[in-house]
């Protein structure tokens, strides 16, 4: 593995754990950019726009989350495939037992 492999893995959990950080400071159904995750990181590296270019690995380290069945992606509100997702997302916690499988009622 290459120092910018290993920095872009650091990265990425980095990237994970400010996700998940971020919305256990908020309520259960509460939802966050991927910029919120992408400047907590950056903030320890300096200042300025830099958390711009971490604005893409955010994106990529929720889709991790998704696949974990940690968080869902949402546009408008409704959780959408993270691979068919196209511009702005929003990042909120996976919901569990709240779906017609879960014997809820609509």
């Amino acid at each position: 593995m290459t120092s910018a492999d290993r920095k872009g893995t650091t990265t990425g959990r980095r990237l994970e754990q400010a996700i998940l950080k971020l919305l256990d400071h908020r309520g259960p159904t509460a939802t966050i950019c991927p910029s919120d995750a992408a400047r907590a990181v950056y903030a320890g590296d300096g200042d300025g726009d830099g958390w711009r270019d971490l604005m893409e690995p955010a994106r990529r380290a929720a889709r991790r989350l998704v696949t974990a069945g940690e968080v869902e992606i949402t546009q408008g509100g409704r959780t959408v495939d993270p691979a068919a997702a196209r511009g702005p997302i929003r990042i909120r916690r996976a919901r569990r037992g709240t779906g017609p499988a879960d014997g809820a009622s609509e």
